[in-house]
């Protein structure tokens, strides 16, 4: 599926329609690619966050991407990970799915995705990248929308997954 492409790197480097938060319930901030992208894009996407008034594990809300090169950022709550047995396959699909629902509400064309939950809240990353490729690969089946969806992955490892889950699966 030539819409779908896997880079190595830094998601508030990259220049698409939207990047996609891996945030907190909150949405006021906090570790990885959550402080990255608050960091990169300086205090106003604080303010903006708040407005929201958080946001539910599995849902998505957008807000303006201020200082980062992309227009727009959807910010999502991935679960964190009990043993698989609380519905986090279920929740951790609904993030991909509902950003990927408010990015074509809004009429975008690019989104990039970081991979969601695999860090502070121990998804394993191997059965996160599945859920992420397959979600999004089904969705891009369905709907013509959009004419590409990345996948920024900063850590090698996980990185090496997705490459590789992509190629056995393209």
């Amino acid at each position: 599926m030539h819409r779908i492409e896997i880079l190595q790197g830094d998601i508030t480097k990259i220049k698409a329609d939207a990047i996609v938060n891996a945030a907190n319930q909150s949405l006021l901030g906090g570790g990885g690619v959550d402080g990255a992208i608050h960091r990169a894009a300086g205090p106003q996407l604080l303010d903006a966050c708040r407005l929201l008034h958080g946001c539910p594990t599995g849902e998505a809300k957008i807000t303006n991407g201020f200082n980062l090169p992309s227009p727009h950022v959807i910010h999502t709550v991935g679960p964190v990970w009990h043993g698989g047995k609380k519905g986090e396959a279920e929740l951790l699909a609904s993030c991909y799915t509902n950003s990927l629902k408010v990015a074509r509400s809004k009429h975008l064309k690019t989104i990039a995705f970081p991979n969601i939950s695999t860090g502070i809240y121990g998804y394993p990353k191997p059965e996160a990248a599945k859920i992420a490729l397959s979600v999004v690969k089904n969705f891009l089946k369905k709907d013509r929308s959009f004419q590409k969806v990345i996948f920024v992955i900063f850590e090698e490892e996980n990185f090496k997954i997705y490459r590789d889950l992509y190629k056995i699966n393209d």
